[in-house]
């Protein structure tokens, strides 16, 4: 399985959210620790089940002090057509160079024909900056173990 392993430090970047909004991951430590989401595409099923869920829990991770952030390698108006179409309140990011996908060394070469998407992932991070829960997926239908991911979290609370 690719990806970071628990106990290494996160990669810091910096992603667009927005035209001119920018969102950087040691800022967002700074409040409490992420919930880091990748995902391949938006509007594709699953990747709308999974942010969905995400969605639908996020005031469970905001009372334990965690933030959500969703990247994938899609524009930012892709991003905010998504969101508004399925009310998602928590930022989506752009990877649009791809670089990020890279450092965290979850990259599918070719997913149906998309060439170096964000494989399936979810990556709770400290506010350390430090990975305490990796969980990467090579299959891009199956979903997270969301379970897994929240009790990550709570263990930090």
């Amino acid at each position: 399985m690719a990806g970071l392993e628990i106990g290494s430090e996160a990669p810091d970047f910096t992603l667009l959210e927005a035209p001119g909004k920018k969102v950087t991951l040691s800022e967002e430590l700074k409040k409490g620790p992420v919930v880091l989401v990748f995902y391949p595409a938006d509007f594709t099923s699953v990747c709308q089940e999974e942010l969905c869920t995400f969605r639908d829990a996020l005031a469970e991770y905001n009372d334990i002090g965690a933030n959500v952030l969703g990247v994938s390698v899609d524009g930012i108006f892709s991003h905010k057509a998504f969101k508004e179409a399925n009310d998602i309140q928590f930022p989506l990011l752009s990877d649009w160079e791809k670089n990020v996908i890279k450092a965290y060394d979850i990259v599918y070469d070719n997913l149906a024909g998309m060439k170096n998407v964000a494989k399936r992932s979810v990556f709770v991070i400290d506010v350390d900056q430090t990975i305490v829960y990796a969980w990467v997926s090579e299959d891009p239908g199956k979903l997270p173990p969301f379970d897994e991911v929240k009790m990550a979290v709570e263990k930090l609370a």
